[in-house]
């Protein structure tokens, strides 16, 4: 891989058919909720396994947070998203997205029993660089569509997700030998610098070794016969799985949108129902 020189500027980083099948993670009964749709009919379970948005979740649907709420991000062959409560009052063409209901949410990876395999149902969330912590919002999720990989396909993206983990294991690295790299780029000390960027570059490497990322068998099983979207896994939340309705659920993506991805003719959940 290609790590930032120290000698630069800066150190900063760089089946599918009606139903989906269930996993078998928790044997306990799962809540199961039922999302009336101006499109039609979908059936999602919540995992026991992330409790804290469960919880929320079931508590959103009682307090009717989530009836008349617009998919309101809408982008084929990735996903759909939804639980802006400003979206209820939506005017034409206006943007939606930033709202929500309740405070944040900290964030539950299973990971790698839970990944965005499609129909998954996880948590969106603000960005990386104001929400370091990667928690979730405490009203807005996204139903995964994304599309079929080949194993090449997922033996590259593998291969940058380990990239990525060591660039972090660099950066953090370069941030504690900071004053270091500041004196030595004073001094105008090209092979100090160098020397100490491949002895990080080793420090990195020992630091990683054996637990770079590697996609699971399941995930290689779903993403390539499924689909799903694996960049996102462990950066978001996965919570809960489509069980009926994937048709419906292809039927909102599909759905002419505008240059904010907003479904021109609005799509919303009508009521959002505990299956008792």
């Amino acid at each position: 891989m290609t790590f930032l020189s120290l000698t630069a500027c800066s150190s900063n980083a760089i089946n599918n058919n009606n139903k989906v099948n269930n996993t078998e993670q928790n044997m306990e009964e799962r809540v199961t909720v039922l999302l009336t749709t101006t499109a039609g009919d979908v059936k999602i379970e919540l995992y026991n396994e992330t409790p804290g948005h469960r919880d929320r979740f079931v508590d959103n649907v009682k307090a009717g947070a989530y009836d008349g709420v617009l998919f309101h991000r809408v982008i084929n062959n990735f996903m759909i998203q939804t639980g802006d409560p400003t979206s209820k009052e939506a005017k034409p063409g206006a943007m939606y997205g930033s709202s929500d209901r309740g405070s944040e949410i900290p964030a539950e990876f299973v990971y790698p029993q839970l990944f965005h395999k499609k129909g998954a149902i996880a948590a969106a969330r603000t960005g990386d660089n104001v929400n370091p912590e990667k928690k979730s919002s405490g009203s807005q999720f996204y139903i995964v569509t994304g599309k079929v990989y080949n194993q090449q396909e997922l033996v590259a993206m593998e291969k940058t997700l380990q990239n990525r983990q060591r660039q972090v294991v660099f950066d953090s690295l370069v941030q504690q030998h900071r004053q270091e790299v500041m004196d030595l780029r004073r001094a105008r000390n090209s092979a100090g610098l160098q020397e100490l960027q491949e002895r990080l570059i080793k420090e990195t490497e020992e630091t990683v070794k054996g637990n770079l990322f590697h996609f699971t068998q399941e995930q290689k099983d779903a993403y390539t016969t499924v689909g799903g979207t694996p960049h996102l896994d462990g950066s978001y939340t996965v919570y809960g799985q489509v069980v009926e309705g994937m048709d419906v659920v292809d039927k909102i993506q599909a759905v002419p949108t505008d240059r904010n991805d907003r479904p021109k003719e609005d799509v919303k959940i009508i009521k959002a129902t505990i299956v008792e």
